[in-house]
C-alpha cells in the first residue's frame, strides 16, 4: 500500500567549508549538475549553497493546450479600426482634436467634490 506519508523524498547534500571547496570546486560543481547540493560553510556555519540552475526554455510557450480549444490564425490579426477607435477615439482634445483615451476623459458619474471623501 502506497500514500504519500509514507513517500519520502532522497536528497543528497553535501557539506562542505570553504578552504575545501575552493580547492575541489570543480569535483563539487559536476556534484551539483547531477542534482546534489552543496552546502557551504564558514566556520562550520552555512553560508552559501551550490545547486544546478535550471534550464531555460528555448522556444516560447505553445498556445491552446487545452483539450478542444483550438486558437484559430485570425486570433493574432489586427483588430478592426472600429473596435480600435473604442479603446482610443472616445473624445477629442479641444486644443488640437487628437482623439483623447479612455483614461483621458472625464469619469460619466462627475468629479467629486473638494474636501470629500468617498
Amino acid at each position: 500500500m502506497t500514500s504519500a506519508y509514507n513517500m519520502t523524498n532522497n536528497m543528497v547534500m553535501i557539506i562542505v567549508n570553504i578552504f575545501e571547496a575552493k580547492a575541489k570546486l570543480s569535483e563539487y560543481v559536476e556534484a551539483a549538475t547531477r542534482g546534489e547540493r552543496v552546502l557551504i560553510c564558514k566556520r562550520n556555519r552555512p553560508v552559501a549553497e551550490l545547486r544546478a540552475v535550471e534550464t531555460a526554455r528555448a522556444e516560447p510557450r505553445p498556445i491552446g493546450l487545452a483539450k478542444g480549444l483550438v486558437v484559430p490564425a485570425a486570433f493574432f490579426d489586427p483588430l478592426p479600426p472600429a473596435i480600435e477607435a473604442t479603446f482610443y477615439a472616445l473624445g477629442e482634445d479641444e486644443a488640437g482634436g487628437r482623439p483623447l483615451r479612455a483614461a483621458e476623459q472625464a469619469p460619466p458619474y462627475g468629479t467629486p467634490r473638494k474636501g470629500r471623501r468617498r
